[in-house]
């Protein structure tokens, strides 16, 4: 299964190497040639089909949990402020995702979405100090009964296209697609304090299935 956000892309790549194939087949008479064209034609199919994968995730509804929004690695886990909608300390988890990781981004919680909003900006690498606040960005706030959660989309050096399908006063499930993130970068995760943290830096997780946070349950 591909994501919808490929599809024109995947189109365009498969008449560029249909027409590459069709090219090499019948102007191109020296076998060496032929092969080294085929292989590139191929990779490059691939490639493009393997970013675009959108591979079924099972997510066990629990509003006591905060699951991962995308594949990737754990790369942070500290806390700071977060200072454009809660203005107060949070719990910073940040996942970074390679070129050959899953890009769709998936619902952490599942409730009512209380801001979303699109920030133009830089592309810095995904791993630098301000990458989280002057790159091109979209921002994420979910409620539910249990916890509320920010989660950022981050651009990086090669990603120049976030796509966020959240909508303000909508509600959402928990695990489900709700945008895309192209050619690599990160998501930041901001939890209230005192939430229970799953995973440790290095950590692979899976989005929608991996649970990076367990709500602090009274006593």
């Amino acid at each position: 299964m591909f994501h919808k956000e490929g599809y024109k892309i995947i189109s365009i790549t498969l008449v560029l190497v249909s027409t590459l194939a069709l090219v090499t087949y019948f102007f191109i008479d020296n076998t060496i040639i032929q092969t080294v064209l085929y292989a590139i034609a191929a990779f490059f199919l691939v490639i493009i089909l393997q970013f675009f994968r959108n591979p079924k995730r099972t997510t066990t509804l629990d509003e006591n949990t905060v699951v991962s929004p995308v594949d990737g690695k754990v790369v942070v886990i500290e806390e700071v402020f977060e200072k454009e909608f809660f203005k107060e300390k949070r719990i910073q988890v940040s996942v970074f995702m390679s070129p050959i990781n899953v890009h769709v981004t998936r619902n952490p919680i599942g409730g009512k979405v209380l801001f979303s909003k699109y920030h133009p900006g830089k592309f810095l690498v995904a791993w630098h100090p301000k990458s989280s606040e002057e790159n091109e960005r979209t921002t994420v706030v979910i409620e539910n009964s249990k916890i509320n959660v920010l989660y950022r989309q981050i651009a990086g050096a090669l990603a120049k296209r976030i796509v966020n399908y959240a909508k303000e006063n909508t509600t959402i499930i928990q695990g489900a697609d709700n945008g895309f993130i192209k050619f690599g970068s990160r998501v930041d995760v901001f939890l209230p304090l005192g939430t229970k943290i799953n995973v440790k830096l290095e950590d692979k997780v899976r989005g929608g299935e991996s649970i990076l946070a367990t709500v602090k349950q009274n006593d």
